[in-house]
């Protein structure tokens, strides 16, 4: 068949309009078969920063945060597996505080009692401790990390061994530093006195907190026990 002219045009337009479809069609397919994500974000770029962390208290409240964290780096020093409770005396404070803390390392709860120091510690009876000894006889408190020892039965009824860890208070057990109730520990000292009395560097306390303690810290845990400046 022989095709003039004007037919050769007609024809060539027809194939030219074919190809401009075909490209567009193309052009539709290509993007969603091709593209980098659904959501057309380059998966190579670099991620955006992330956002930052909730703030987490450093320590449970009425505790304070450095103390603590001596507390947890002695766990560490003296290599001690037993870790989900532990005691920690904070003698910054004065004898009509809390201030010894049983601190639950799992669920970061704390519970906090009072405790009396060693009449050593505290010559003048302010309340406060102002000096730490482990010598024999200096009636003082020590501080330093400890471990639970043995219940016995003693001058002021069950009682709980204590022994010393550190160069500070390694002589807790030939001075007989002990965790023991006393009248003198007991909460109603403080709307008479204010204070509570002293120890000879036993770690008393009423009668109910003490059994608190010691039911919570038995088995070797640890305390710990300093004063921060």
């Amino acid at each position: 068949m022989t095709l003039n002219r004007r037919e050769l045009l007609r024809f060539g337009a027809m194939a030219a309009g074919g190809a401009i479809l075909s490209s567009s069609a193309m052009s539709q397919v290509l993007p969603s078969t091709f593209s980098l994500t659904n959501n057309g974000v380059d998966p190579l770029a670099p991620l955006p920063p992330a956002p930052p962390a909730p703030l987490v208290p450093a320590a449970p409240a009425g505790i304070n945060p450095q103390l603590l964290e001596r507390a947890k780096a002695a766990l560490n020093t003296h290599k001690l597996w037993i870790r989900d409770t532990i005691g920690v005396v904070d003698f910054s404070k004065p004898s009509s505080e809390p201030r010894f803390h049983v601190v639950d390392l799992q669920n970061g709860t704390v519970d906090s009692f009072r405790v009396a120091h060693g009449r050593g510690s505290d010559p003048d009876h302010s309340g406060f401790v102002e000096r730490f000894s482990n010598a024999v006889g200096s009636y003082a408190t020590s501080n330093g990390a400890y471990t639970t020892g043995d219940y016995y039965d003693g001058k002021y009824g069950l009682s709980m061994k204590v022994h010393g860890l550190d160069w500070s208070n390694y002589n807790a057990e030939p001075r007989a530093i002990v965790i023991h109730n006393a009248w003198y520990a007991e909460d109603d000292m403080i709307p008479l006195h204010g204070k509570l009395g002293r120890s000879e560097g036993c770690f008393a306390m009423s009668r109910a907190n003490q059994n608190a303690v010691m039911r919570r810290l038995a088995g070797g845990r640890m305390i710990y026990a300093d004063k921060l400046a």
